[in-house]
């Protein structure tokens, strides 16, 4: 193999690309499994033109979550990264397993240790944006100010730039801003949170460990990664039920579900439209 991209990662690593092949499921990089000479085998990603800082950042908030080394959960290692040219990110393999009857629970209990292995404010400390939309992350004191100041407002902005909500839906967006005290529960620490916790960015591995993957890691609400995890589906009421018994959430979460989903929704109305617009104009007006 030849190319800028297995030439770097060869380097990287100290070894020759031997083999590559197309790994499927991204919507913004390419991704590739590369086999060396020395016998390992990485995952790799790439991009012609990323976003500032975009894999370093990811690498960033990898290593965040790894360090918390929550039981139950793995993290992958980062083995390399550059932003290029040509930029790169990459990973050990994680090889693909089934599920084992614990799996949900252990990952229930994992995301609550990694939870409470905390964040010095809401947000990020080095400041650097997140998502394919570039959400601030700049670092509040409460969460309300961050939800308010770094989710809702700027995808406020976006929406009304893009026309991908009623202008209704807007100016109901930018008045829960203002109203996130009153309705967002009581306050909590900054939790260390995956940032995307979709079901694509859970690989089960051998022995039914649960991976997370491509993170937008942040310190935020506990409760939000909860949310998008139920947002899109594929999560066992096993995982939930056992977050609840180790970590309960506070009173009324149920009713704060579509509070947390509010940000995915719109940040997926912009991009996409269709469906998500009327799912997004839904859970803003349920907080009027």
């Amino acid at each position: 193999m030849d190319d800028p991209l297995t030439r770097a990662v060869g380097a990287d690593l100290g070894a020759t690309v031997v083999d590559a092949s197309v790994v499927h499921g991204g919507d913004v990089a390419a991704a590739f499994r590369l086999t060396l000479d020395d016998g390992r085998t990485v995952f790799a990603k790439t991009h012609p033109a990323p976003p500032p800082g975009c894999f370093t950042t990811e690498a960033a908030g990898l290593g965040w979550l790894r360090d918390a080394d929550a039981p139950g959960i793995a993290v992958p290692e980062v083995l390399a990264v550059d932003d290029g040219p040509p930029a790169r990110l990459v990973l050990a393999w994680i090889d693909a397993g089934a599920p084992a009857p614990s799996t949900e629970a252990d990952l229930g209990r994992g995301l609550a240790a990694l939870h409470r292995a905390g964040a010095p404010s809401f947000g990020r400390e080095d400041r650097r944006t997140t998502g394919s939309r570039g959400l601030p992350n700049e670092p509040c004191a409460t969460w309300p100010d961050f939800y308010a100041t770094q989710r809702l407002l700027p995808l406020a902005r976006l929406a009304r730039d893009a026309r991908a909500l009623p202008d209704a839906a807007v100016e109901d967006l930018v008045a829960l801003a203002g109203r996130l005290d009153s309705v967002g529960g009581p306050p909590e620490p900054p939790a260390r949170l995956h940032g995307d916790l979709w079901a694509g960015n859970r690989l089960v591995g051998a022995g039914g460990t649960s991976w997370l993957i491509d993170p937008a890691a942040h310190g935020g609400h506990r409760e939000f990664d909860l949310a998008m995890m139920r947002l899109f589906g594929g999560f066992g009421p096993g995982c939930f039920a056992a977050y609840q018994e180790v970590a309960p959430l506070a009173d009324g979460w149920e009713d704060r579900v579509a509070l947390h989903q509010v940000a995915p929704l719109v940040v997926h109305a912009v991009k996409f439209g269709g469906g998500y617009v009327g799912a997004a104009t839904d859970a803003i007006a349920r907080y009027r």
